[in-house]
């Protein structure tokens, strides 16, 4: 998917494959994608699912505009 357009006024986080406002949400999402509980399976893939790696040991930053 390619997405476009003005950038967000607020600020976010960025981690593997999620975006959040908090490093407490991408968390809970990684927690998500290693249960299977949120996200789809992808039907046609005959591969083993990706594992999402370890959290970083250091909290994760919100970014957001430079300007």
């Amino acid at each position: 998917m390619l997405l476009g357009g003005e950038p967000f006024a607020e600020k976010i986080v960025m981690w593997w494959n999620f975006v959040g406002r908090t490093g407490a949400e991408i968390a809970e999402a990684r927690e998500a994608w290693m249960t299977g509980d949120r996200f789809g399976t992808v039907h046609g893939y005959a591969g083993d699912r990706l594992l999402a790696p370890e959290m970083p040991p250091t909290p994760l930053k919100p970014r957001g505009r430079t300007r």
